[in-house]
C-alpha cells in the first residue's frame, strides 16, 4: 500500500505540473481547473489514497463497478461525478451516490433522473453531454447529443425538478470534423457553453479534456479535466 501511495502521489503530482503550467501558458488561475481523477476499474483502496492526498472529485462510468466503490468510500469527502453512457434503468441506483451526472443527453434521461432525485430528496447537477462527432440534431458514437439538442435539454434539465443545470461536458471526438482537433473541438465546446449560458447564466461549468489532452482544454477555457491514466497508470482490462 506504501508503494501504491507513493505511485499516486508522483503521479498525481505530474498532474498537477501539468495543469499549472497550461494554466500560466493560457494566462489562467490554477484555481480556475478542478482535476476530476476517474478512478474506473481501480479499487475502493485506491480512491481512499486519493482522498488523503488531497483529491476531492473523482469519476466513475459504470454503476456496476461505482456503486459498491462509493458505498466503501461514504466517510471520504469527496464529490462524485458521473461520466459514462446511463441508461435509464441505472439512474436510481447513480443517484444515490453521484453528486453529479456527466453524461445528459436525451430528455428520457432528465425525465428519469428527476423523478429519482425527487424521490432521494436530493439535488443532482447535471452536465449536458455535446456529441462533436454527431450531425446537428444525431447523436455520437460515445453517446452526447448533436449541438442542435443543447438548448432543448438545457431548458429541460433547468425546469426538472431535483435537477441543477451546470454546464456542458465533451470527449474529444474519434471522427468526424474534429478528429485529432482536441483544442479546435474543446474550443467549439466553449462556443456552446457562452450561448447556453446567455438562457441559463449559473451553468458554468465546462468538462473537457482528459490524460492525453488536458492542456489543449485548459487551454480552450474547461474549467474542469477528468483525469485516469495518468494518475492511476493503465488500466487493466475490463472484464
Amino acid at each position: 500500500m506504501t508503494d501504491r501511495r507513493t505511485q499516486l502521489a508522483a503521479n498525481l503530482a505530474k498532474v498537477e505540473e501539468r495543469i499549472a503550467a497550461a494554466c500560466a501558458a493560457a494566462g489562467r488561475k490554477r484555481e480556475e481547473v478542478t482535476l476530476i481523477v476517474v478512478t474506473k476499474t481501480y479499487p475502493a483502496s485506491d480512491v481512499r489514497i486519493l482522498s488523503e492526498l488531497g483529491v476531492r472529485h473523482v469519476a466513475e462510468n459504470r454503476d456496476q463497478d461505482a456503486a459498491p466503490k462509493a458505498a466503501q468510500c461514504t466517510d471520504l469527502p469527496l464529490t462524485w461525478h458521473f461520466v459514462g453512457q446511463l441508461q435509464t434503468n441505472k439512474v436510481r441506483s447513480v443517484v444515490g451516490y453521484a453528486d453529479m451526472v456527466q453524461s445528459v443527453d436525451r430528455p428520457k434521461l432528465v425525465t428519469a433522473l428527476s423523478a429519482a432525485a425527487v424521490r432521494a430528496e436530493r439535488e443532482l447537477g447535471c452536465l449536458i453531454q455535446v456529441a462533436l462527432d454527431a450531425e446537428e440534431n444525431g447523436r455520437g458514437e460515445r453517446g452526447g447529443v448533436g449541438p442542435g439538442g443543447i438548448a432543448e435539454l438545457a431548458d429541460l434539465v433547468a425546469g426538472a425538478p431535483g435537477l441543477r443545470l451546470d454546464g456542458l461536458m465533451t470527449v474529444a471526438p474519434l471522427t468526424g470534423p474534429y478528429a485529432g482537433r482536441q483544442q479546435a473541438a474543446f474550443e467549439r465546446l466553449m462556443e456552446f457553453a457562452t450561448l447556453m449560458r446567455a438562457a441559463h447564466p449559473a451553468a458554468n461549468m465546462v468538462s473537457a479534456g482528459m490524460s492525453a489532452d488536458l492542456e489543449q482544454a485548459v487551454a480552450a477555457g474547461a474549467t474542469h479535466v477528468r483525469v485516469g491514466t495518468a494518475v492511476l497508470g493503465v488500466r487493466p482490462g475490463l472484464g
